[in-house]
């Protein structure tokens, strides 16, 4: 049995400012979260046989393989993909294949590309996923970008990361323009949910939090040679839902997140090399929480950014000892 799941984290071409965290997307089968993850490798995937201005099927068959190639160097994880071939189907079509290619459509003018998946109702199992680029849009496959051109690449290395499982981070920047949109300065981050301006082409390589996501979700528990930190956000001696937490490598300068994703506070950032961390839980204040979250939960917003206590230790393989944040009312 199958149903079809359409995914609420879409590109965009603009959008609000939000602070720190990674996700991963799941699917409900009974009364379990199942998170989404190919079992089934490599990832078989064809590309609609359709040109574009400026690019051709070739250049986005070559641009998507690149985008694959990316994620599947991220050590530990096991990911592989292969290219059966191109295919007159275009995508978000329910046909047993998975599919990425171009669609125009102009009705959608801030969602530069999406992704969707075809499940099995019983296992949670992926059968089938599909990427769309907007062709409504002005696309580049040129090796430095091209002015006034959205880069290819970057944009289905994000979307590669959606089909892998991983939903949006806020590790972003933004401005706000006179519209009342919102315009990236900069991310440490491919899965931040708004786009580069046209002609960048930053995100073509993936950052600390991309990788870590990836990692949590691939990697074989005894092959697990990075670390995690777990704990807890609180309030007034309450459990806080919906705060960002983030661990800082004053080392190396990576920052990686997550979320406090229960009523009792608990968190987990996974995928750490060893090393020393600072641990900061701030709340989405600033944030579209339909980017983060498919349902209505109580986010709490309440509360002003705080830190652990202490530095934390990322062992190798293990996990820290436990964290607390006391956060206190705004």
């Amino acid at each position: 049995m199958r149903q079809r799941a359409s995914l609420l984290a879409i590109c965009l071409l603009l959008g609000t400012a939000v602070g720190h965290a990674y996700l991963k997307l799941g699917n409900e089968v009974g009364d379990r979260i199942i998170p989404l993850k190919w079992s089934d490798l490599p990832v078989r995937y064809a590309v609609t046989n359709q040109d574009v201005p400026g690019v051709s099927a070739l250049d986005l068959e070559a641009a998507v393989g690149r985008a694959f190639a990316t994620w599947m160097a991220v050590p530990g994880t096991g990911i592989s993909s292969t290219f059966v071939g191109f295919t007159s189907s275009d995508p978000f079509v329910e046909d047993d294949q998975s599919v990425i290619g171009f669609r125009s459509r102009p009705d959608l003018e801030r969602t530069l590309g999406a992704t969707t998946f075809t499940l099995d109702r019983l296992t949670g199992q992926v059968l089938e996923s599909d990427i769309f680029l907007n062709s409504a849009f002005d696309w580049s496959v040129a090796p430095v970008g091209e002015p006034s051109r959205y880069d290819v690449e970057s944009i289905a290395v994000h979307e590669v990361g959606h089909l892998l499982g991983l939903s949006h981070s806020a590790l972003g920047e933004t401005a706000l323009l006179s519209n009342g949109r919102r315009r990236v300065q900069g991310k440490s981050s491919v899965m931040f949910p708004i786009a580069f301006p046209p002609g960048n082409i930053l995100d073509r390589a993936l950052a600390a939090d991309d990788t870590a996501g990836l990692f949590d979700t691939y990697a074989p528990p005894a092959a697990r040679t990075l670390g995690a930190i777990s704990g807890r956000v609180t309030r007034d001696g309450g459990g806080v839902f919906g705060a960002h937490v983030t661990a800082f490598n004053p080392a190396t300068g990576a920052l990686v997140g997550s979320f406090t994703l229960s009523d009792s506070g608990d968190f987990v950032i996974a995928g750490l090399p060893v090393g020393v961390y600072i641990v900061r839980a701030e709340p989405l204040d600033d944030a579209d929480l339909d980017s983060f979250f498919d349902t209505d939960p109580v986010v709490d917003l309440d509360f002003r950014p705080g830190f652990a206590s202490r530095l934390v230790a990322v062992p190798a393989g293990g996990t820290s000892s436990r964290v607390e944040i006391q956060v206190t009312p705004k």
